[in-house]
């Protein structure tokens, strides 16, 4: 059994925000990271494709929107395995991110928000600073990969 230290406690009242991500990975193992483009938060880092579920909104159904919104693919269901998540506390608010392997996806991955992509093996994921809730997906998949 893995051990985990726990996420630091979120400020008094701070508001939970639910985000979805996915490891996408090709044939060759490897893990697609987009770098955040500029005029976001947290510009030129690089995280796992997703983004906010909307209220009403499943994670997968969400996961599946955003996939299609930033990279121009189309995903089932079927195809999204849970895997982990990340439980962050920010300034501002508390993050929870289910971290979801997908390896089959339609169409070609295309990046349509002017963000960055990288195909990056499992160990040369520490490699591309990424946001703090990110970076402790990174041992899980390499454990994974």
């Amino acid at each position: 059994m893995i051990s985990v230290p726990p996420a630091p406690a979120a400020p008094p009242n701070s508001k939970l925000v639910l985000v979805v991500a996915a490891a996408l990975l090709d044939k060759d193992n490897r893990v697609l990271l987009a770098q955040r483009p500029v005029g976001k938060s947290m510009a030129g880092l690089w995280e796992f494709p997703g983004g906010k579920v909307e209220p009403e909104e499943s994670p997968e159904a969400a996961l599946i929107r955003e996939l299609d919104e930033e990279l121009g693919i189309d995903i089932t269901p079927a195809c999204l395995a849970p895997f982990t998540f990340a439980s962050h506390a920010y300034d501002e608010f508390h993050l929870l991110m289910p971290l979801y392997i997908c390896r089959k996806w339609h169409g070609t991955v295309t990046p349509r928000e002017g963000q960055t992509i990288a195909w990056v093996r499992a160990n040369k994921l520490r490699s591309y600073e990424m946001p703090p809730a990110d970076v402790p997906l990174i041992a899980m998949l390499q454990d994974l990969l």
